[in-house]
């Protein structure tokens, strides 16, 4: 039996549930890392105080950090490979 045929074998109801529970959180997680990654580029328009703080290039990188990261959940939750064997 090759590997292509173990792929096709139909998805149980608890594992469909499964990947839709995942996927729903990859996407909510991804949005909301997105945001925060927003909210550390564009500090200075949210809050004065905030970016007195802190160094305005590393809060511009941070952020493009977390919106890189953001969008790499959203992926992740796009592509559900959660079930595949290692």
């Amino acid at each position: 039996m090759a590997l292509e045929e173990f792929e096709k074998d139909p998805i149980s109801e608890r594992d469909k549930g499964y990947l839709r529970m995942r996927s729903m959180m990859d996407y909510g997680m991804g949005v909301l890392w997105a945001s925060m990654g927003i909210f550390f580029i564009f500090i200075r328009k949210f809050s004065e105080d905030l970016a007195a703080k802190y160094d305005d290039s590393m809060m511009k990188v941070f952020g493009a950090v977390c919106i890189l990261y953001g969008i790499f959940r959203i992926y992740r939750g796009y592509k559900k490979n959660y079930l595949r064997e290692r």
